[in-house]
C-alpha cells in the first residue's frame, strides 16, 4: 500500500472518537435508514440484526475503533480480516462502497449537527476511502482464492 493518511486526516479522525464513542450508534442507525431505501442493498442484510441493533452497534464500535487506530492500523488487522470474510460471505462487491458513503456522511452531519463540520466530514470521507479501498483490495483476493478452490 504506497498511499496514506495525511496527518491532518489523521488529526481529525482521531479527534471525533470521543463523538462517535457518544453517538456512533445513532450514526450508524441513521445510516442504514438511508441505505435502506434502497430495497436491493436492504435485502443484502440481515434484517434481524437490524431489528435486533446488533448491526448498527456492531459497526459503530468498528467505526471507533477505526478511529481510534487509524495512526495504528496494524491493531485493525483481525478485525479487517473478519469484515473481508463477512463481506465476501454476503456478496459485497467494490460497487457497493459509494453507497455506504453516500448514507454515511450524510448521517454523521445528521446525527451531530454543526459539530460535523466540512473539515470533519472531507477527513472522514478521505479516510472511509481509504479503509475501503483495503477491503476492497483484500476481499478481491478473497475472491479470487475462493474461485481458484
Amino acid at each position: 500500500m504506497t498511499r496514506s493518511l495525511s496527518e491532518q486526516t489523521i488529526a481529525t479522525v482521531k479527534a471525533t472518537a470521543p463523538a462517535l464513542q457518544q453517538h456512533g450508534v445513532a450514526i450508524t442507525t441513521r445510516m442504514y435508514e438511508r441505505m435502506f431505501v434502497n430495497a436491493d442493498v436492504k435485502a443484502m442484510f440481515d434484517q434481524a440484526a437490524q431489528e435486533s441493533g446488533e448491526q448498527p452497534r456492531r459497526l459503530a464500535a468498528t467505526i471507533l475503533a477505526y478511529a481510534q487506530n487509524v495512526d495504528k492500523l496494524q491493531n485493525l488487522t483481525a478485525p479487517v480480516q473478519r469484515m473481508v470474510e463477512r463481506h465476501v460471505d454476503t456478496g459485497v462487491k467494490p460497487e457497493h462502497y459509494p453507497i455506504v458513503a453516500e448514507a454515511l456522511l450524510p448521517a454523521i452531519r445528521d446525527v451531530l449537527g454543526d459539530a460535523a463540520s466540512d473539515e470533519v466530514l472531507a477527513a472522514w470521507g478521505e479516510a472511509y476511502w481509504f479503509l475501503a479501498d483495503i477491503l476492497i483490495g483484500k476481499e478481491a483476493q478473497l475472491y479470487a482464492e475462493q474461485q481458484a478452490a
